[in-house]
């Protein structure tokens, strides 16, 4: 590993950009008021820390350096490395561990944050800082192999895909490849021998593709992550996503580099993400998923079937109890339900991010509401909490819970799903992307269902702007953030798998025509092939 650059051996001039803002040893350089700045994440965490919550240190690279680094053609603005290097130093000075350290290695992630939230429209790197040598320091450290093994092949083809530009399905093959050939079902039951196995055909699949090795110096890996995630903001995903919500493509997304906790660790570990009141009702309740020795990309991926976060009383009753005085206390001093993401290693809880929550429009009726009468906010502020969007959900069709609880009886309930927002659809179901615009532009109306442990792709993202309803089946609540609606008429929805469902046919939501009431008939509950409105945190757009 080459020398790094002593972080004293040059001074800034007096007058240097400020470019990187720190969060370490319970204090923050940053706050919520610089989230032009520093990024809904990178405020948030600000906040967080200044708070004296359990967080990760790290810092967070501005929002302006990503607008510098393509205004000067993709080249990292003067002075940010230097400053990138005496924060990691910082990093590293208040963990006790250095990145690339062969005895005790810090490793980061590296994510995205812009000032406006675009879940899923962007970048993020796991477990970075990892190499031969560090994962058997790793090892060592844990005395738990199967831990090194996995953390490894993750980074590996995290990197891949999100630095390199590698297709997602050539390391999804593998993987699905090695769980078949050892008759494991879930990724967790792969042995040690068998994920560092893969490692070594992940190594392989980046050198086929890439015609380079793998990186294996840590300060490399840290630069080449920071420019892949600047350079997601202008992702084909990103920018449909800006278009369709008209977001100014000028604000940037800022980049936080923070020490990595480990939710894959056992099962006195895990990770997930939880909202402060229901973002499809509004009942004041904790709601949300994790799972138990899984990292956060297992949640977003839909790749394990999450648990509630309701069931993480039973299983880890201190870590629930800490979680819920800290999302009690996020959301009174925010004034507004949080949306939580969390990891827990070792039994001890750590705090990612909290961002004011999406929510259907019924669940923001409510919500609101119910914040005036607990004295949390006034009246002018309840209504500006519901805006025209709410308004033009509330009107949507909606099917008859009477008439789908019919329907399942009689065996005309095809098949079950969680949408992303609300409304009922009807449709002939497809499962290609491509097809499903095709269809639609043939004056076919279409319900594209995504398979199952599938990322989305901006193949997937700009369908959803051209049909009425996307199912994907066998996903989890917290990833209907990944695939957004683009207008309160259409609505993206998840169906589990059935035979019913494996060929073009009218879908769930299309079994009962007459479900479908008049807007003179509509109530304020919204439902869907359930029987009821499941609308998810994205619901809202």
């Amino acid at each position: 590993m080459p020398a790094r650059r002593r972080a004293t051996a040059k001074k800034s001039p007096a007058k240097a950009k400020k470019w990187v803002y720190l969060f370490v040893d319970g204090k923050a350089e940053g706050s919520a008021k610089m989230r032009a700045l520093l990024g809904g994440k990178g405020a948030g965490i600000a906040e967080m820390t200044n708070a004296g919550l359990p967080v990760p240190p790290g810092f967070t690279i501005t929002t302006q350096a990503c607008n510098a680094y393509f205004a000067a053609g993709k080249k990292l603005a003067p002075g940010l490395w230097d400053q990138v290097e005496r924060a990691l130093a910082r990093v590293e000075k208040s963990t006790g561990k250095k990145l690339g350290d062969t005895r005790n290695p810090l490793l980061v992630s590296v994510r995205s944050g812009a000032a406006m939230s675009m879940p899923g429209m962007m970048d993020t790197v796991l477990n970075l800082g990892l190499n031969d040598e560090s994962r058997a320091a790793l090892e060592k450290l844990t005395k738990n192999p199967r831990f090194a093994w996995d953390a490894y092949r993750r980074f590996i083809s995290m990197f891949g895909r999100i630095v390199q530009d590698i297709p997602a399905e050539k390391f999804d093959r593998a993987l699905d490849a090695k769980k078949k050939a050892t008759g494991a079902k879930n990724d967790t039951d792969l042995t040690p021998k068998a994920l560092q196995e893969l490692v070594i055909e992940f190594k392989e699949i980046v050198r086929r593709e890439t015609k380079q090795p793998f990186p294996t110096e840590p300060l490399e890996q840290l630069r080449l992550a920071i420019e892949a995630v600047f350079g997601s903001w202008f992702g084909r995903r990103a920018v449909d996503y800006r278009n369709a919500f008209k977001i100014a493509h000028d604000l940037g997304t800022a980049v936080n580099v923070q020490s990595m906790v480990f939710g894959n660790m056992g099962d006195d570990s895990g990770t997930g993400v939880a909202f402060t009141r229901n973002p499809n009702t509004g009942a004041r309740e904790l709601y949300g998923e994790y799972l138990v020795n899984a990292q956060g990309e297992d949640v977003v991926a839909g790749i394990r079937t999450p648990s509630k976060i309701s069931q993480m009383k039973q299983e880890m009753p201190k870590v629930y109890a800490q979680f819920e005085k800290i999302a009690q206390r996020l959301e009174k001093h925010y004034r507004d339900v949080q949306d939580l993401e969390f990891t827990i290693e070792r039994a001890k809880l750590y705090m990612l991010q909290t961002r004011s929550a999406k929510r259907t429009a019924r669940a923001a009726v409510k919500i609101a509401t119910d914040m005036v009468r607990e004295k949390v906010i006034n009246k002018d502020e309840a209504l500006q909490r519901v805006d025209p969007m709410h308004v033009e959900q509330l009107l949507l069709p909606r099917f008859d819970e009477a008439e789908v609880e019919k329907a399942r009886k009689a065996g005309r309930f095809l098949a079950k799903g969680l949408n992303a927002s609300p409304g009922a659809a009807t449709g002939r179901a497809v499962f290609d992307a491509d097809r499903a615009v095709e269809l639609k532009g043939s004056k076919q109306l279409v319900v594209l269902v995504r398979p199952a442990g599938r990322r989305v792709t901006p193949r997937w993202l700009r369908a959803v702007s051209a049909f009425h309803a996307s199912p994907a089946s066998r996903r989890s609540t917290s990833t209907s953030r990944n695939v957004r609606c683009v207008s309160a008429t259409r609505w993206c929805a998840r169906a589990t798998r059935s035979p019913s469902m494996a060929r073009p046919a009218r879908s769930s939501s299309a079994s009962s025509p007459r479900s479908c009431r008049t807007s003179a008939e509509r109530r304020s509950s919204s439902s869907c092939s359930r029987g009821r409105m499941r609308g998810g945190p994205s619901a809202s757009g």
